[in-house]
């Protein structure tokens, strides 16, 4: 089958691919991997077969999900090399776009236009997030009861400690690893690849978001906007790099650009650290999924099917979207405060329970703002 690719996947035919989805895929993880899926297996540059294990390593490790899945595939066909290349150019439209989008916020930040602009995003994205709790439990959860025990006293402690605890993931993590019923017995692979580390030391700035951001990718379960308790609670509570509205405005940033949600990293960095922040922020949360491809993938493939690690990634992942729904309650009391941000975040809920793209109902939110605010 011909493409405007060439016949063969080629490393410069899957590298012009996935700079192409990285400039205009949009809808976040699951939407991209449907699109790798639709566009690589009816080529033959994947098999259906190769595509289903990708994907599972990719949901069941931490990290993005997308960006590990593109890896994926790169280091099926071209090794190290693929996976490398194929990153790169994956992540760098959406990082090129959300550093003018920095460059941007941090200049005009003080116009009145937009801060009437964010008055309107922000209940918007706070839906989003509510959203994004609602299906990543839905898709772990199912019908277990003791997940859903787990989604709701996570939410609960995140909701009255103002912060995630991390702790909290490990816990849950056993849990459902000790009610997974035992299935395929094969050995685990070490439990430490899996298990959330400590917070990094203090340090100046740069080593701080490299450090940071680093154990964000390495262990934030449940991918796309799941990473936005973990980013709440160090970089507003914990380092103090951000406000809440300018981590509203970051995650925002996220959701409306295309690639991966995570790139809102580049955001924080820039924030934070100016041209050199964004580059180490950027470059730390997917350096702990570029690894896991290379050196993890292989081996957690061959345990997929292992009933206790399926349950200790059920059981954190629930704690994970519990996290993201406890974050949203507190996200909210910032940008949601008098009828037309309830209207706004009550009518983006509506549009997303009607499968309207998450861009989209963040321009409208803009729209609201701009209108709220008397600019038409």
């Amino acid at each position: 089958m011909s493409s405007e690719y060439g016949d063969e996947c080629t490393l410069r035919a899957l590298s012009l691919y996935f700079l192409r989805l990285g400039a205009t895929g949009f809808g976040g993880p699951i939407a991209l991997a449907a699109y790798m899926q639709r566009d690589l297996v009816p080529k033959g540059w994947l098999t259906d077969q190769e595509y289903a294990e990708g994907l599972a390593f990719s949901q069941m490790m931490p990290g993005p999900l997308a960006a590990q899945l593109a890896m994926w595939i790169g280091f099926l066909r071209h090794g190290t090399l693929g996976a490398s290349l194929v990153g790169i150019l994956f992540i760098l439209p959406a990082f090129l776009i959300v550093l003018a989008i920095s460059v941007l916020y941090v200049r005009f930040r003080g116009l009145q236009v937009v801060q009437a602009l964010f008055y309107g995003i922000g209940p918007a994205v706070i839906a989003i997030v509510a959203m994004s709790a609602a299906r990543l439990a839905w898709k772990t959860v199912h019908r277990q009861i003791s997940m859903w025990m787990i989604f709701a006293a996570t939410a609960v402690v995140t909701v009255a400690a103002r912060t995630e605890i991390a702790a909290l993931f490990l816990v849950a993590g056993v849990i459902g690893y000790l009610l997974s019923k035992p299935g395929n017995t094969t050995q685990l692979p070490p439990l430490a690849a899996v298990l959330p580390i400590g917070a990094a030391a203090s340090a100046p700035k740069l080593s701080g978001l490299l450090f940071f951001f680093l154990k964000a990718g390495a262990f934030t379960f449940g991918s796309g906007l799941a990473i936005v308790p973990f980013l709440h609670q160090g970089v507003v509570l914990g380092h103090h790099w951000l406000t809440e509205q300018q981590f509203l405005d970051a995650v925002a940033v996220g959701i409306i650009t295309p690639g991966p949600v995570v790139i809102t990293a580049a955001f924080v960095g820039y924030l934070t650290a100016g041209f050199w922040g964004s580059i180490v922020a950027a470059a730390a949360v997917f350096l702990p999924v570029y690894f896991f491809v290379l050196f993890i993938g292989r081996h957690i493939i061959r345990h997929r099917g292992n009933t206790r690690l399926q349950g200790f990634i059920r059981g954190a992942t629930a704690a994970a979207s519990g996290a993201i729904a406890g974050a949203s309650v507190i996200l909210g009391e910032q940008s949601i405060y008098d009828a037309v941000t309830v209207a706004t975040a009550a009518g983006s809920f509506i549009l997303l329970v009607l499968k309207v793209p998450e861009p989209a109902i963040v321009a409208a939110g803009a729209l609201v703002g701009l209108w709220a605010k008397g600019f038409f």
